[in-house]
């Protein structure tokens, strides 16, 4: 167990000094990653902040991401990284067979959309599925409150079974005590750029930490103001993480995330009369008589499959990113023993 208390206000436990206990190695300090920088990151150690090189792209610990818990050798170079209870995946725009890590060990997070605009639910299912994969609590904050005249606070409760939604106002206040009592642990906020994300993090922090930046006046949209994911203290307990806006909110493998986001769909579905039914008519179909109702909206059930579709696909082109890479690691093994070869023949 750590003696100093600094890395407490970072989210240090003791169950996180349990699983430290059986990795650190002599010499090494446990400490938590606070902002990442190429190949650099800020650090929270038992000793205070602090600026660590990280592993080449290659080496065994590498894409680390804020929140990690990491331990730093005598040189400051990050040595190991502890195994992530819970991290917020989307897939990679960059071609790689691996997903993008937004935040890492995160409790809660915030879905944030300015309730003074128009809230897609489409977003929010999305935004929903990524969350619940990642073994974290989601709660949905429609934010800018004060500035909104009519709030579709139970047009989003309904699309969110088993997480809060609320309306706060960074600016008035409005909601901010109800929200500040629900977090737990290490929150990340999750939203598009516009959304308030920032300024809520102010509020929450007490102190103007992040920048922020106003919408435009002519569609409403944000401009990205925050552009790293950064790692702060709460001041009752907690850490609170602010992250960029998201353009793009791909899946990656989240199934589970999925049917817990719709979780009222796959109840209807499981009392089909068929177990493979398509839910385009069939004789018996729960969820077509539950849209003959209304009780279901067939705007959620296209979303539905929508997301379903993605992550099918993707799981299937990953699959095969990842058939291509093995046979690609393996000419190139081949190929480096025939040159082996041919220069040991030379050699006699």
């Amino acid at each position: 167990m750590v003696e100093n208390d600094l890395l407490v206000s970072y989210g240090w436990t003791e169950t996180v000094a349990g699983e430290y206990a059986s990795m650190i190695e002599d010499g090494c300090v446990p400490a938590r990653v606070i902002r990442m920088d190429r190949s650099e990151c800020d650090v929270a150690t038992p000793t205070g902040p602090a600026r660590a090189r990280c592993p080449r792209a290659d080496a065994e610990v590498s894409g680390l991401c804020t929140g990690d818990w990491v331990t730093i050798d005598a040189e400051s170079t990050v040595r190991q990284l502890l195994p992530r209870r819970s991290a917020i995946m989307r897939s990679s725009v960059s071609g790689r067979s691996q997903g993008q890590v937004l935040a890492a060990n995160v409790d809660t997070v915030l879905i944030c959309t300015a309730a003074d605009a128009d809230v897609d639910l489409n977003r929010i299912e999305r935004m929903l599925a990524l969350t619940w994969e990642s073994n974290a609590q989601p709660i949905v904050a429609l934010t800018k409150a004060d500035a909104a005249e009519d709030i579709p606070i139970e047009e989003v409760r309904a699309v969110a079974p088993g997480a809060s939604a609320l309306a706060v106002s960074a600016s008035s206040g409005a909601g901010l005590d109800v929200l500040t009592a629900m977090l737990d642990g290490t929150v990340a906020l999750i939203g598009p750029s516009g959304a308030g994300k920032s300024t809520l993090a102010n509020a929450l922090l007490g102190q103007e930490v992040f920048a922020t930046n106003a919408v435009r006046a002519a569609d409403k949209k944000g401009r990205h103001t925050t552009v790293h994911r950064e790692l702060r203290p709460l001041p009752n307990g907690g850490t609170l993480i602010d992250t960029p806006g998201l353009r793009g909110i791909g899946l990656w493998d989240a199934a589970e995330g999925i049917e817990k986001t719709f979780s009222d769909i796959e109840s209807l579905a499981a009392r089909c009369r068929f177990g493979d039914c398509a839910h385009n008519g069939e004789p018996g179909c729960a969820v077509s008589a539950a849209i003959d109702s209304g009780e279901l909206a067939q705007r959620r059930l296209d979303s539905y499959r929508k997301l379903a579709k993605e992550n099918a696909w993707m799981a299937a082109r990953t699959d095969k990113r990842l058939e291509a890479e093995r046979k690609r690691e393996w000419r190139v093994m081949i190929k480096q023993q025939r040159q082996g070869y041919r220069e040991r023949d030379n050699r006699r």
